[in-house]
């Protein structure tokens, strides 16, 4: 927690010299060697939208950081270092880092022109996905760091996306049938295909009315998220509802079967995670809601499991 303060405090003051005319004592840049093959996602910081590269558990990341100072400008320094950083910041204050690796790039002394510098963090660790929720966010970034000795240090910092792929489908991948009801008035029985779906694929099931009795006016399907941060008295569970659409229009009668088919690659959906490093999970839900003419609405819900066949 300090030595993210520190960092914070580093980049304020940078700020604050450039705002009162100061300007920057050098503008730090970085550039990856393989960027121009590599994906993109649109990423937010600080509320500003942005293009950020991906990469997977298995990709090193390498590249050149450049130093550009001014032409007639001299820079003296106590170092010069870049870190890979992986970081969950709790939205309620709190920042945890997961992964931290040091490059030093110079040591002490003088700059007097632009220089570059390469760096390659080859085997570093990226197990977790990127991820930017409603109360969390795991984030890796870069951060170089220009040490100094009576001035604020420049920092200046550049965020990737970490996308893991499961190249093997899940082992075990039951299909999912219940029976739900309200006694003497409703029972139906549902069934989907599978319990476990890559984020491309097609959920396909039925609904079938045993029994009807109440007057159903319609009935829809949700896909549901969960987001779960902390633990005991400091959990916190965000629900949100990814899409619905109205699957029958009309009193079902009693034998009637209603299918499913639902596309999940049209939505904005993240494999499962479940306990990432002790900090948060984030599940998923197939929701059925039947609404009857007096508008009360009776819903099952059941968890699937989401998972990344590709990138």
């Amino acid at each position: 927690q300090a030595s993210r303060w520190l960092a914070s405090m580093d980049k304020l003051l940078s700020r604050a010299s450039a705002l009162v005319g100061l300007g920057p004592a050098c503008t730090p840049s970085i550039t990856f060697s393989d960027e121009s093959s590599r994906k993109r996602v649109t990423s937010y910081k600080d509320g500003q939208q942005e293009q950020v590269l991906v990469f997977t558990d298995k990709d090193p990341v390498a590249g050149e950081v450049t130093l550009k100072l001014d032409p007639g400008k001299r820079l003296e320094h106590m170092g010069v270092k870049i870190e890979f950083i992986g970081m969950i910041e709790m939205f309620y204050g709190n920042y945890h880092e997961f992964t931290n690796l040091v490059r030093d790039l110079d040591a002490p002394g003088e700059l007097t022109q632009t220089k570059v510098y390469q760096f390659d963090f080859a085997s570093v660790d990226k197990q977790y996905d990127s991820y930017n929720g409603i109360n969390v966010k795991l984030r890796y970034f870069l951060r170089v760091t220009v040490a100094r000795q009576y001035s604020p240090n420049v920092v200046f910092e550049q965020d990737i996306w970490v996308k893991n792929v499961q190249t093997m489908p899940p082992e075990i991948n039951n299909s999912i049938k219940m029976e739900v009801g309200i006694e003497d008035c409703l029972h139906i029985e549902f069934e989907y295909n599978r319990s476990k779906y890559h984020l491309k694929d097609v959920v396909i099931g039925k609904i079938y009315f045993l029994l009807v009795r109440l007057k159903i006016k319609h009935m829809e399907i949700e896909i549901r998220k969960r987001e779960s941060t902390g633990s005991g008295s400091d959990l916190y569970n965000e629900s949100e509802t990814i899409t619905k659409f109205e699957i029958m229009d009309g009193a079902p009668v009693r034998g009637e079967s209603v299918p499913v088919r639902l596309f999940l690659s049209g939505f904005d959906l993240t494999p499962t995670y479940r306990n990432v490093n002790n900090k948060f999970s984030v599940k998923y839900y197939l929701n059925l809601v039947l609404v009857d003419e007096e508008d009360r609405r009776y819903f099952k819900q059941q968890e699937i499991t989401l998972w990344r066949k590709e990138l």
